[in-house]
């Protein structure tokens, strides 16, 4: 098993806002990051600031020197990558060869596993800023984890140094998992900046972010302890009018939130339906409604 009690040299390809916290949290758990491959501006600030005095070099030189691999490359590359540090002889047999994309599996690994390496895929499920602040944004984060039952405890093992926990990801199933982490995530921060943007509108000189920290803390909250059951708003309350005041002055004011806001209307009528809040024939209403101002403000 690999961990920071035997500390086999670990390498790190891509100093992104990924792999340089990684890196440096592998350091505080007592790992040898004997490399790092970074090369642009923003990776060489984060591995001086994050990773002081680990040497830097080329992805197959930090391959070649690695017991456990780390790539931390983004998801349309990894495959190349792989593919060329395996081509090259980087890769070698024996050596832990991990990867932090939340869509892929193992499979991706395949060229790896065929010099016989050992393959795992590792994912945080959080959102990172580069940064020393992520470090203790680790403790308690979920690694979402695909390999195959000889490689687990490794896996583990890591994720315990990270100070995290493990959600074990079938290899079918990263896709769907990966998905869910950006529509929650991603699309929250589009959702927040379209709300802040109304605001700004609606009420000049005010800063958006404090009308609006205490309600989505709120909502966010009990999104996650009640699913379902926490929803509020005109739409559960079956206020028709409402909804279509708000389509109006969205329109009006804020037209790039629109498409966001008619699409999230129609879902939340079906989850509100679902769950029992929102009696069928008021929902109907509500997507007539939403259905004819689709069209009304329709591109020609």
């Amino acid at each position: 098993m690999v961990s920071s009690t035997t500390c086999p040299p670990v390498g790190v390809i891509g100093a992104g806002r990924v792999g340089a916290v990684l890196g440096a949290a592998l350091v505080d758990a007592g790992h040898h990051v004997c490399m790092v491959a970074g090369e642009s501006p923003a990776s060489r600030t984060r591995i001086e600031t994050l990773l002081p005095g680990v040497p830097v070099g080329k992805p197959t030189a930090g391959a070649r020197a690695a017991a456990l691999l780390l790539l931390t490359v983004p998801d349309d590359t990894l495959d190349n990558v792989v593919r060329m540090l395996t081509a090259s002889g980087a890769i070698h047999a024996g050596q832990y060869v991990v990867h932090t994309s939340g869509r892929h599996g193992i499979a991706v690994l395949k060229p790896a596993v065929d010099v016989g390496a050992r393959a795992i895929a590792l994912h945080p499920a959080m959102t990172f800023t580069g940064t020393d602040l992520d470090l203790a944004r680790l403790a308690g984060c979920i690694f979402g984890a695909t390999a195959l039952a000889a490689e687990r405890p490794v896996a583990e093992g890591l994720v315990a140094d990270f100070r995290g926990r493990i959600a074990w990801i079938a290899e079918t199933d990263r896709n769907l998992y990966h998905a869910a982490l950006a529509h929650g995530a991603n699309h929250l921060v589009t959702l927040v900046n379209q709300s802040m943007d109304m605001l700004r509108a609606a009420a000049p000189g005010t800063d958006p972010a404090e009308i609006l920290r205490p309600l989505l803390s709120a909502a966010l909250d009990n999104a996650l302890t009640y699913g379902d059951v926490a929803l509020t708003g005109p739409i559960v309350r079956g206020d028709v009018e409402t909804v279509r005041k708000h389509v109006q002055h969205i329109a009006a004011s804020a037209p790039q939130s629109l498409d966001a806001y008619l699409a999230l209307a129609r879902s939340t009528t079906g989850r509100a339906v679902g769950a029992g809040r929102l009696e069928p024939r008021r929902a109907a209403a509500i997507l007539r409604v939403v259905a004819d101002l689709v069209g009304e403000h329709s591109s020609p």
